[in-house]
């Protein structure tokens, strides 16, 4: 978990939760990059619809939550550091 937790580009994940969690990521920093690729990357990792309708909806959710906390100036909670 802290290999993961530092980065996960270096945690001993299967291809499949890397290929997620490269998805993820990528939506979160240039989503207007997205491209049709990134989709087929999931689905050959083995990822349906469903799944990554449910793997975009939590993303995007975790990112408007973060931008809401943040344009109304609520602090950080005193345990994450950020890092």
């Amino acid at each position: 978990m802290e290999r993961l937790d530092a980065d996960w580009r270096t945690a001993p994940l299967d291809e499949r939760r890397q290929t997620m969690l490269a998805f993820a990521e990528k939506l979160t920093l240039t989503p207007g990059e997205m491209s049709e690729s990134d989709f087929i990357g999931l689905r050959t990792a083995g990822f349906g619809d469903r799944d990554i309708h449910d793997l975009v909806e939590v993303v995007a959710y975790y990112a408007y939550v973060n931008r809401v906390a943040a344009g109304l100036g609520v602090a950080i909670e005193p345990w994450f550091d950020g890092e």
